[in-house]
């Protein structure tokens, strides 16, 4: 599924709020995000700094799934995640310009950096199918957080109406992304 524009600037941001939630271990690899319980105290420069980590995240995660994987799904769906979280970086930065919101790191965005890293490390570590099941599981545990962190932490968080509407309209883009990722775990599994 590709995403445009707006969209796009909508799916980063999306993306940076799995950042909100804790790691669990998961095929004992690096973790993969948790769903927030509860609302954090936010800024929407705090949420612009969140997707701009969110989005760098699945680039890399995306970049190294090309270098590791063999499997035409598993590439198509990583080159997938690496077009749209880059088209996704440049419409965020028009969105906070046109706000006149500078991203401001706190805890959420370092520690969702920090985390990604380690399941990064994790995941280089493997090849073949065993690659290929780790990084589609961590996938989908990205995006249920990030559908999760949007509806109990971003979209509550957002002062700007505009960065709330953003927040709301690319909810069915990031569901699109998970049952993506659902699938091919799924067919992995078979």
């Amino acid at each position: 599924m590709r995403f445009t524009g707006l969209s796009l600037a909508v799916l980063v941001i999306a993306g940076v709020a799995c950042a909100s939630g804790s790691m669990e271990n998961s095929d004992s690899m690096a973790a993969a995000p948790q769903p927030v319980q509860s609302a954090p105290e936010l800024s929407d420069a705090n949420i612009a700094a969140i997707v701009v980590a969110a989005n760098a995240i699945d680039i890399k995660n995306g970049e190294l799934a090309l270098e590791r994987s063999r499997t035409g799904d598993i590439r198509r769906f990583a080159q997938t995640m690496i077009t749209d979280h880059t088209g996704v970086n440049q419409a965020a930065v028009d969105l906070v310009t046109k706000l006149k919101v500078t991203p401001v790191d706190n805890s959420t965005s370092t520690g969702l950096v920090a985390s990604a890293n380690a399941t990064r490390e994790s995941l280089a570590q493997r090849s073949g199918a065993d690659f290929d099941r780790a990084y589609i599981a961590n996938e989908v545990d990205y995006h249920r957080a990030v559908l999760a962190a949007i509806d109990d932490a971003l979209i509550p968080s957002a002062r700007n109406a505009e960065l709330r509407a953003l927040l709301v309209t690319v909810r069915p883009a990031i569901a699109a992304h998970l049952q993506h990722a659902e699938s091919l775990k799924q067919q992995l599994a078979n």
